[in-house]
């Protein structure tokens, strides 16, 4: 199926289309892009520079995807942009190039960023991720698979958000949130497990279980971060999918772990 593009719209010639592609009103698509198959720019919409948007993604009137980097390392080159299948990116959302020569800000698939959001530079987002109103990312943030952050909720460089993990509205995380947990206030503390969030996604009574036991461990039980790393070293369910998700994520974490909140 041809694309199917607005008398006016503007296409530079290095752009390359897929099958079945929608460009609205005047928007803009310029640089090297590579739309794919199915995927609909609506009007006065921008997919620009050295970006890749895969399948039956949506890009809304006012979103920029592919700028400039922000950052003032910036020294040229032709960094870009990665994104996945089935993306949606709402009115005003902006999605900026890495900053390094060869380097890509990196978005799964199936995600839901919602109008006002940003993605700086160098963020690695996975897949299912679902960012609220006015929700920012500051450079080389990593969310994993299954995140919400809350509206007008800030995330500081290089921080890390764990898998199933919420951030929520207003909040401002300045370390890493492990995942399962729910954290919130500026600076953001851990406040409880995610528990709504994990039976959305298929988690049953006994993974339940064990992420209430990570949440007691690491927030509940007075210890310091070393004696509960210990514990969950040590512990009968250590093995775990859950066990091992955590331990792993707080071994590489080089910002900290987000504290407690009462």
């Amino acid at each position: 199926m041809a694309a199917k593009i607005h008398s006016t719209a503007i296409i530079e010639p290095g752009v390359q289309l897929g099958d079945g592609v929608e460009v609205g009103a005047y928007a803009y698509v310029g640089g090297t892009a590579v739309i794919g198959a199915g995927t609909r720019i609506h009007h006065h919409a921008t997919v620009e520079g050295n970006t890749a948007l895969g399948r039956e993604c949506q890009v809304f009137p006012y979103a920029c995807i592919g700028g400039k980097t922000q950052d003032l390392k910036y020294k040229g080159g032709h960094p870009g942009v990665r994104i996945g299948d089935r993306n949606v990116f709402r009115e005003y959302v902006s999605v900026h190039e890495a900053t390094d020569d060869g380097k890509f800000t990196v978005i799964g698939s199936d995600n839901l960023i919602l109008a006002y959001s940003h993605v700086a530079h160098d963020c690695v987002l996975g897949n299912r991720i679902i960012m609220s109103n006015y929700a920012g990312l500051a450079g080389h943030v990593v969310v994993e698979d299954c995140v919400v952050v809350g509206a007008f909720g800030g995330v500081h460089q290089f921080c890390r958000l764990g898998a199933h993990a919420m951030l929520s509205a207003c909040s401002k995380l300045v370390q890493d949130l492990p995942p399962y947990f729910i954290a919130d206030g500026s600076p953001a503390t851990v406040r409880a497990y995610n528990k709504v969030g994990l039976e959305r996604h298929g988690y049953g009574a006994e993974e339940l279980d064990r992420v209430r036991q990570l949440y007691r461990l690491l927030y509940r039980d007075g210890l310091n971060r070393s004696q509960a790393m210990e514990r969950l070293h040590a512990h009968p369910q250590a093995g775990s999918a859950e066990f091992q998700r955590m331990i792993a994520f707080a071994q590489a974490s080089e910002r900290g772990l987000a504290p407690g909140g009462s």
